[in-house]
């Protein structure tokens, strides 16, 4: 163990004990982000989105594509969350840069609700007309 790992406020682990500290913190982050009410509605929409899919007999790619696509949205909308939470604290006043940061983050979940939205239409379009 290095000095720097000694002194951090969050020490290194290594080995399996590392495999269960990270899932413990991916556990945390996920209690947090579902306190986010965005991050409700993205799910919300993810269980629409299934249902359709299931009314319209999409296949299982296309199941699969609906998954990833909607795990990508909520690992964005956590790093925008992040990103939220950090500017928050270290900025007490209102800062261009601050802002700016906010907005590219709220920019990269739009970005991903629309390709969320997009893939669901050209599915259920695809399906609807084959």
């Amino acid at each position: 163990m290095t000095d720097k790992t000694k002194n951090s406020a969050f020490p290194k682990k290594e080995g399996l004990s590392h495999l269960f500290a990270a899932l413990g913190y991916s556990l945390a982050g996920a209690k947090r982000l579902i306190r986010e009410t965005a991050s409700r509605h993205e799910i919300i929409a993810f269980l629409a989105a299934l249902l359709l899919f299931a009314l319209v007999r999409a296949s299982l790619f296309q199941f699969l594509g609906l998954i990833v696509l909607f795990l990508v949205l909520l690992a964005i909308e956590a790093l925008n969350t992040a990103i939220e939470e950090t500017v928050d604290y270290i900025s007490l006043e209102t800062a261009q840069p601050a802002k700016h940061a906010k907005d590219l983050g709220s920019l990269a979940v739009f970005c991903m609700l629309f390709a969320n939205g997009l893939y669901i239409l050209g599915v259920i379009v695809s399906r609807i007309w084959v």
